[in-house]
């Protein structure tokens, strides 16, 4: 049987630093599923999960939350509850012996080729400088048409875009 290409689809993107980030296809159909190409529809979001691939830069992303209950969404505007996607990471960090963690963040945009606003980059940066993770966060925005994706270190403040591979 042949598999429909959009299953099996997965995303990569070169880092600035080497190395790639991809994201599996489960992830990217769980997260198209919000893809806000109505006018009714809210921006979405969650968390990012998966694996540092061992002796390389690489990334991939295995799973992702999607909107819970305390998360608060709007048209231009995804507020992610901590508690209940906090649950899931530790959950996951668990039941994998330490192999699947936390990568960072995603949520949508309804534009064609999403750009992070004012308020994203604000917040992105505020995590960068005072959230705990492996050194390297990733914030990915799904556009009606394009996935666009960001880079950061612990403590940093610059955001690097990622190119598609």
């Amino acid at each position: 049987m042949i598999a429909d290409a959009q299953e099996d689809e997965r995303l990569t993107f070169a880092r600035p630093g080497g190395g790639r980030f991809q994201i599996g296809p489960a992830s990217l159909r769980v997260m198209r599923g919000y893809l806000q190409n109505l006018p009714r529809k809210t921006e979405a979001g969650g968390v990012l999960l998966g694996r540092h691939i061992a002796d390389s830069l690489d990334v991939v992303v295995d799973e992702v939350t999607v909107p819970m209950r305390g998360d608060r969404r709007e048209r231009y505007r995804f507020w992610r509850a901590h508690e209940p996607h906090q649950g899931v990471i530790d959950r996951a960090w668990r039941e994998s012996g330490g192999t699947c963690t936390y990568l960072g963040e995603w949520h949508t945009h309804p534009e064609p080729v999403p750009t992070p606003s004012k308020v994203d980059r604000n917040d992105w940066r505020r995590k960068l400088r005072e959230d705990r993770f492996s050194g390297i966060v990733f914030f990915v925005i799904l556009g009606t048409r394009e996935v666009r994706v960001w880079e950061g270190s612990q403590g940093g403040t610059t955001l690097l875009p990622l190119s598609n591979a």
